[in-house]
């Protein structure tokens, strides 16, 4: 019985200083900026992802517009002028 029972406190004294050294270990990355430095890559690469998306929508809607510009005229209407104000909803 006492055998088991020192079995077990061996193994929870192992497994604390497991822990102990795993937390010395991040505590010393932390404070390298190693961690810091791996999020601002992140975010670098997201905010360029996200730009690269808003470039490709924003050419997709110059093409639509392009598309529907020269539908008009095919059918002899005019397309409005670009920023003529009307059709927003207010007034200014």
């Amino acid at each position: 019985m006492f055998g088991a029972v020192a079995g077990k406190a061996v193994g929870l004294v192992v497994s604390g200083l497991a822990g102990a050294v795993a937390y010395d270990g991040v505590k010393k990355v932390a404070r390298s900026g190693a961690v810091r430095e791996a999020a601002v890559s992140m975010t670098t690469w997201g905010l360029k992802g996200a730009r690269a998306a808003e470039t490709g929508a924003e050419k997709a809607r110059l093409a639509t517009a392009d598309i529907v510009a020269e539908a008009r005229g095919r059918i002899g209407e005019e397309a409005p002028a670009p920023g003529n104000g009307h059709g927003h909803g207010h007034e200014h």
